[in-house]
């Protein structure tokens, strides 16, 4: 992979099971693993500098080169919350990728963009940025590690 390169786009939604079904059947993307995220699988788990306690359904699917996620709150409050409370369901991040993310995570801090919600699933380390206010939707970073099977697939 490049460094720095997207290697996913993500969106908040209300319904994980009605979006999944939508693409797969309209557009034709998916299958989609499908995973409940939570503090017991995550390590690191931080919102907005504090322990974090929320839950998500996340489901992943891939259309040609480009990971697809959704993402549903479930319990808790993160920033998926956020979004739809600010913007409704839609475009929430896009994923960049970097091999080192301590230190892709301190250049985007001297520019002025801190973390506001982090973690560890598995191998994979993901950094969501405060960078709305320039570019409309967050910036997500991550280092494209392994991650354990799905709790399931759709369509079955």
């Amino acid at each position: 992979m490049i460094e720095g390169s997207i290697i996913q786009v993500a969106y908040v939604v209300r319904d994980i099971e009605a979006a999944m079904k939508r693409h797969w059947e309209v557009c034709g993307i998916g299958p989609w693993d499908v995973y409940e995220f939570d503090a017991t699988k995550v390590d690191d788990f931080v919102y907005r500098g504090r322990p974090a306690d929320h839950q998500a359904l996340l489901a992943l699917a891939w259309s040609g080169g480009m990971q697809l996620e959704l993402l549903q709150p479930v319990s808790g409050y993160c920033i998926y919350d956020e979004h739809l409370e600010k913007k409704g369901e839609g475009l929430h991040h896009v994923k960049l990728f970097h091999a080192d993310c301590a230190k892709a995570v301190a250049d985007y801090a001297r520019r002025g963009y801190p973390v506001t919600q982090s973690g560890r699933f598995d191998q994979d380390e993901h950094y969501y940025l405060d960078t709305e206010k320039d570019f409309g939707y967050v910036i997500e970073l991550g280092n494209a590690g392994r991650i354990p099977g799905p709790d399931r697939r759709y369509p079955t």
